[in-house]
């Protein structure tokens, strides 16, 4: 197989490999291949082999399975060479020392912090700034609308906001926000070139590493400052690891907010019935936003745990150094856990709530409920601001962003009605 992101070709794809689309041009009907494939499939990600699980109870048990790391030097296509840092990939793995690559009891020291400062009672107090942020872009949205009446939700509303957000408890100043939206989905577009993606990594972690050592100087009261004086067990955390936290969290902490408000907007306009249950009070924002979550995740595949023994999942087996995906949005559609009708968005659907889109673990993402906070707020108010909101191209014209990990829309063009 010739393979141009690797030092060599790794492997032959196997009969039954599921080839992950770089273009994203049908996710439903990979999804669907994911699930015929097995509990545990095959996968070739840019040429890479590699398993993911595809079923919620395994799913479940191996998020928690201690012989699965994320340790990257447990990987043998990277310790033999296969794989590179020409491979496009790989920054999502091999993303400096954070709480998201490493395991065990320095995995919970680098977390403390972060899951402090996202505690319940912090998410309320930050609740007014959100809603003011709120009704501020959706004062924009209706500037914003073209002499047809067409607006961008996405590149007015739900895209800003999960950034002035996480901005906000970061510390960093609302003028870079721009300048970090478009670093981003430069990094995780499959359309940037590598050399550029590894200069936009560089470049991430200058402006890091800047902010970090400003914070270091003058703290204030954000999570960045509480990162740096941060003394777990004694000892502090480097600034390797609070820039590897910083890099990682604004990326998930906005990207994952995206997806979660427009799916959540498409969902809802697709299926008007449930919409006026929303909107008449029968069924509460919660559900669907639970329902969004299982139903359309806004991850679709996380990248990579590595077996450091084998493990045998129903009549296969992950050979000690292979690596493996969690393919959220195949896990969210299984039928065993959420019914037949497990493909069909219903905000009435009693297993709603029984999902794992935000993981699942040690691991479980630490801004599940920020986000949640995020579209509890947004969406209810979009909806009150403008009740007539409707499509403004027919739903198949929508298309995704060429981006193997999350489920984000190129453009979300409405009518504010």
């Amino acid at each position: 197989m010739n393979c141009p992101h690797t030092a060599a070709a790794p492997a032959d794809r196997g009969a039954g490999t599921v080839v992950i689309d770089p273009m994203v041009q049908d996710l439903d009907g990979e999804t669907a291949r994911l699930r015929d494939a097995g509990v545990l499939a095959r996968i070739d990600l840019l040429g890479v082999p590699a398993w993911t699980v595809t079923r919620h109870a395994e799913a479940r048990r191996l998020l928690l399975d201690a012989r699965l790391v994320k340790d990257i030097g447990a990987w043998d296509l990277w310790r033999s060479g296969a794989v590179t840092h020409a491979w496009p990939l790989i920054g999502m793995i091999d993303a400096g020392r954070s709480m998201f690559t490493v395991d065990g009891a320095e995995h919970r020291r680098l977390r403390t912090k972060t899951s402090q400062a996202l505690t319940p009672r912090r998410l309320e107090a930050i609740r007014p700034e959100i809603e003011k942020f709120t009704q501020e872009l959706l004062d924009a949205l209706d500037a914003a609308q073209g002499d047809d009446g067409v607006v961008d939700l996405k590149a007015v509303f739900a895209q800003p906001l999960p950034m002035r957000v996480v901005g906000m408890l970061m510390g960093v100043d609302e003028s870079r926000h721009a300048m970090l939206t478009r670093q981003y989905k430069a990094f995780f577009s499959m359309l940037t070139p590598q050399d550029e993606r590894l200069a936009l990594l560089a470049e991430l972690d200058v402006f890091y590493t800047d902010l970090v050592r400003e914070k270091t100087a003058r703290p204030t009261d954000d999570l960045t400052s509480a990162l740096i004086l941060a003394e777990e067990g004694g000892e502090p955390l480097t600034e390797e690891e609070v820039v590897g936290n910083l890099k990682a969290m604004v990326a998930a902490g906005h990207e994952t907010t995206i997806g979660l408000v427009l799916n959540a907007v498409r969902a809802l306009l697709a299926h008007p019935d449930q919409l006026r249950k929303v909107l008449a009070g029968e069924v509460g924002w919660d559900a669907v936003i639970e329902e969004t979550l299982r139903w359309d995740t806004p991850t679709t595949h996380l990248l990579m745990r590595f077996a450091t023994e084998d493990i045998t999942v129903g009549d296969e087996v992950i050979r000690k150094g292979e690596g493996l995906v969690v393919s959220y949005r195949a896990i969210g559609r299984d039928i065993e856990q959420h019914g037949a009708d497990a493909d069909a968005f219903d905000i009435t659907r009693p297993t709603r709530n029984r999902h794992m889109t935000f993981g699942h673990g040690p691991h479980i993402c630490p801004g599940a409920a920020l986000s949640r906070v995020e579209a509890g707020i947004a969406l209810p108010a979009l909806f009150t601001r403008f009740p007539g909101l409707r499509l403004a191209v027919p739903d198949e014209e929508i298309t995704r962003l060429p981006v193997m990990t999350q489920n984000d829309m190129t453009a979300f063009p409405v009518l504010l009605g």
